[in-house]
């Protein structure tokens, strides 16, 4: 008797549990629909109807990439030290969506507009590190699987939200997209706050300051975190160079459509949804070396082998490899780092490696000088050699094994 009441509580647990990810991820997916309709639609369409210039646009990236990066490294602060307030935070993101996207919609002047993509930066970078820190506190035992599902979700998101803005924007000019977009965000940001703000499985970290800087200072004295950082760094700059430069080799070199460009990036997104699950549950089995490294050296020699692909079936081929790792790395790299991490410092720790993402965003100025003097060709090879040294770098981290090992 006593076991079959033990049975049923685990069973509600779980139940709970496996609520509390659903939620979270479906979340996250439909985050990923405002970043990715705005990014590839609406925001080209606001340099139209505003007469920007391209400096302008980019002055305006800055200013999202510099939010963003501020928003990362505090927000993993809070996830931890604050981890029963998860349901707030996260939809705070949310909101955050609804009223920069509202701002934006009014806005007549570039004053009104860099202010507006400020918000636009903080939206994403609020809701990633207490979500995956969360995750990774409650799934400790599959981390790298649920925090894999969390970037499928991503993926989603970003394979929806272009094709969803691109008809709204068929019919509807866009400063009336970004208001219709208004509603559903303030929606889902209540619906968020509540279906999780009575779950209590979340308990708040460090008691104050110093201690969490202590903390915080004895995360950054561990060897293979600091080298994951490394090779994140690597990947990440390898990865940028090739999602900024592969399309307008696709359209100047090759002389594809917008239209069959677009068709092979987003088959790409498409194999990301799939393939990091089945990553992260490999992972989780036979240890995070035996799959980060094999599928970085897979990553660089796929970049080295677009250039010489020929200009149809075989680039295909290459383009949609590729997506079984675009996405699926970072996942469980920073799933590896929250594994070597105390359970206090785990929204702390996303934040950590996600902000070596954010050196990426000075790679393709680089990667453009050689593309200019040396044609694309030697762009992915700089690419991929980037990647090939984030796998040097990660096979010197002493990484953790199979979960599958440890628990049996």
């Amino acid at each position: 008797m006593a076991e079959a009441v033990v049975s049923a509580a685990q069973r509600a647990e779980e139940a709970r549990a496996n609520r509390f990810a659903a939620i979270i991820i479906i979340g996250h997916a439909l985050k990923h629909i405002y970043i990715a309709g705005f990014q590839a639609v609406l925001l080209p369409e606001i340099k139209l109807g505003l007469s920007l210039t391209s400096a302008q646009v980019g002055t305006m990236a800055t200013v999202q990439q510099l939010s963003s990066w501020t928003a990362t490294v505090t927000s993993g602060y809070v996830g931890d030290r604050f981890a029963s307030k998860t349901a707030m935070m996260l939809g705070l993101s949310l909101a955050l969506i609804g009223v920069s996207y509202f701002i934006l919609s009014i806005s007549g002047s570039y004053a009104v507009l860099l202010p507006a993509m400020f918000l636009v930066g903080l939206d994403p970078s609020i809701y990633h590190p207490p979500a995956i820190g969360a995750l990774s506190r409650r799934f400790a035992n599959r981390r790298a699987f649920y925090i894999s599902l969390h970037g499928a979700g991503g993926s989603v998101g970003e394979a929806v939200g272009p094709l969803l803005a691109g008809g709204l924007i068929a019919v509807l000019f866009w400063r009336d997209v970004l208001q219709l977009s208004v509603l559903p965000a303030f929606i889902t940001a209540f619906a968020m706050w509540t279906l999780l703000k009575n779950d209590h499985a979340e308990q708040d970290g460090a008691s104050s300051l110093g201690e969490y800087l202590g903390a915080f200072k004895e995360l950054l004295k561990v060897r293979a975190i600091q080298l994951i950082y490394f090779a994140t760094a690597f990947r990440t700059v390898g990865q940028a160079t090739t999602m900024v430069f592969l399309p307008i080799y696709m359209r100047e070199d090759l002389g594809y459509s917008a239209l069959l460009a677009g068709v092979f990036l987003s088959m790409a997104q498409v194999v990301g949804i799939g393939s990091q699950p089945v990553m992260g549950h490999l992972t989780d089995r036979v240890g995070y070396k035996r799959v980060l490294l094999p599928a970085l050296v897979c990553f660089a020699l796929l970049l080295a082998l677009i250039p010489v692909a020929d200009r149809k079936i075989q680039l295909a081929i290459v383009v949609e490899l590729l997506g079984t790792f675009l996405f699926s790395l970072h996942a469980i790299l920073i799933a590896a780092a929250a594994e070597l991490a105390g359970e206090a410092m785990q929204a702390t720790t996303v934040s950590l490696i996600s902000s070596a993402s954010y050196i990426g965003a000075l790679a393709p100025t680089g990667a453009g000088v050689l593309a200019d003097t040396y044609g694309f060709g030697s762009t992915f090879l700089f690419a991929a050699g980037l990647v090939g040294l984030s796998a040097v770098t990660l096979a010197m981290a002493k990484l953790p094994g199979s979960r599958a090992r440890a628990s049996g």
